[in-house]
């Protein structure tokens, strides 16, 4: 990018061999990791506990009284593992 500036302030036209490096063709990827056995046993396992603190949230808020809805604990809970999921299963 900075070499292409410079050659644009100066009026210099670029040489052969750089315009020929100057853009990426082609990419290939050949190998793909298989999905891990472990790291899935830990995401179920994950969403299990994150089942068991969304009721322990619900029971707590209609328990005791707050002054806000479970929502605002549940929510961003649920929000961030469903990423973190998606973005694990997207990539494989």
């Amino acid at each position: 990018m900075f070499a292409n500036l410079v050659q644009l302030v100066s009026g210099r036209p670029a040489s052969p061999e750089v315009a020929r490096y100057a853009f990426i063709e082609d990419v290939r990827v050949e190998r793909r990791e298989p999905r891990s056995l472990k790291v899935e046993r830990l995401i179920l396992i994950c969403w299990i506990l994150i089942a068991v603190k969304h009721i322990v949230v619900i029971w707590a808020c209609h328990h005791y009284p707050v002054p806000f809805h479970q929502l605002w604990i549940n929510f961003p809970t649920w929000l961030l593992a469903t990423l973190a999921t998606a973005i694990y299963y997207g990539r494989t």
